[in-house]
């Protein structure tokens, strides 16, 4: 069936409470990548060095890594519908005190308390999602992933038409949008039903005892380091005005969307899951060398063209993840994105540093190498990672609801 066909089951006749959440993940996904454009005018704006303005990033996914441990335990008693306007509480009221912020120790204060707002809501929304739309989750979960892709693009395009005022402005504008979005679901989503099963916060933990959920999650480790060198430390290399910055990333947003949702899963229909992520992985390392060392031309264009690749490896770290191991999809979920989130937190810190202690080249020589890391343990964890591939049709999510990436 075309989920996009004008029938009962169509991306394009849903409810409102479908909607509703849909909308306020594509506001959840932009706070990602909404400073990518402001942090050399954050830097400005708080006299502050690049490795201090990176810990926006690193502070944010260091709580969502730990918050994949709470996330589960969480809704599994209050809720879908409580959990995620919680997650809405806490972004809306952090998102608007980072706008306040008098110094960077208070920004990257105020974006921790977003981050757990954010884990509450995005690993509980695909949820709410499937189970409130109507004719079936095919349309449910592309309509997911398409709010996630939209929003890692427009996130850079809006903090760099808000930040080009002000570089607080970003920060209000997410806490309007995500008020909006809360009130949205307060007024059009009723409770779901709640899991025959509490989580409780040592099962992600445990999950990872399976050989093959270990080995996708430690090479989506590496690999989560070599996506956020990109999107954290990229934009001080290119120092550009926030339009032309927000630009490059909204083009890169695009590629990200278009390889996640629609050129991927054919690829791995054809070829196989697992050709499929090493080759992509070993591409990215080549754009992310290239990157580094050539002009400010070859940086942008190689920085739009790494959005292909992570759209890719998104989507296929997805199916590794949720199909590899007997774990019930959200608690093996969680505890593979309990590993993988602290890449994202550690990149964003260390590519400054390692650049401050040699040249601006050498972060991405280190970003090629972990991508290549990555790989390696795919090549070397092929028979562990063969269940997934063979076994089981390729797909974005699962009817669990839960969405590797987005948690």
């Amino acid at each position: 069936m075309d989920p996009f066909d004008a029938g009962a089951g169509s991306i394009l006749k849903q409810p409102k409470a479908v909607w509703a959440t849909a909308g306020a993940s594509v506001v959840a996904f932009m706070g990602i990548g909404l400073v990518d454009p402001i942090l050399p005018s954050i830097a400005q704006g708080l006299n502050a060095s690049a490795s201090q303005v990176s810990l926006l990033f690193t502070s944010y996914f260091l709580i969502t890594a730990l918050a994949m441990l709470v996330t589960g335990f969480v809704s599994s008693r209050i809720g879908g519908r409580k959990t995620l306007l919680l997650g809405l509480a806490f972004v809306v009221v952090f998102a608007g005190l980072a706008g306040t912020s008098g110094t960077v120790g208070q920004l990257v204060g105020y974006r921790a308390g977003w981050g757990l707002g954010n884990a509450l809501f995005v690993s509980t929304a695909l949820a709410v999602i499937v189970g409130a739309a109507a004719g079936g989750s095919a349309a449910a979960i592309l309509l997911y992933e398409s709010a996630l892709g939209l929003g890692m693009a427009c996130g850079p395009l809006l903090g760099a038409l808000l930040g080009d005022a002000s570089w607080r402005y970003p920060f209000f504008g997410t806490a309007f949008l995500m008020a909006v979005g809360f009130l949205c679901i307060t007024a059009f989503l009723k409770e779901q039903p709640r899991p025959a099963r509490r989580t409780s916060l040592l099962d992600p933990v445990r999950a990872l005892g399976h050989g093959g959920l270990a080995s996708a999650a430690v090479s989506a480790f590496f690999y989560n380091y070599t996506f956020f060198t990109v999107l954290a430390f990229t934009p001080f290399v290119l120092d550009m005005t926030p339009y032309k910055s927000g630009a490059v990333f909204f083009a890169w947003g695009v590629l990200l969307a278009v390889f996640s949702v629609i050129v991927a899963p054919r690829m791995q229909k054809r070829f196989g899951s697992l050709k499929v992520l090493g080759g992509s992985l070993v591409l990215l390392a080549a754009d992310v060398l290239v990157l580094g060392y050539g002009d400010h031309t070859t940086a942008v264009v190689c920085t739009i063209l790494s959005g292909a690749f992570i759209g890719v490896n998104n989507t296929v770290y997805t199916e590794l993840a949720l199909g590899v191991s007997d774990a019930p999809r959200p608690v093996a979920s969680a505890g593979y994105n309990f590993v993988r989130w602290f890449a994202a937190a550690a990149a964003p810190y260390l590519a400054p540093k390692i650049e401050e202690w040699t040249d601006i080249h050498i972060p991405f020589v280190v970003a090629a190498v972990t991508a290549l890391a990555g790989a390696a343990v795919v090549a070397v964890r092929r028979r562990a990672l063969t269940r997934e591939a063979v076994e089981l049709e390729p797909r974005h999510a699962t009817e669990d609801g839960v969405s590797a990436f987005a948690n």
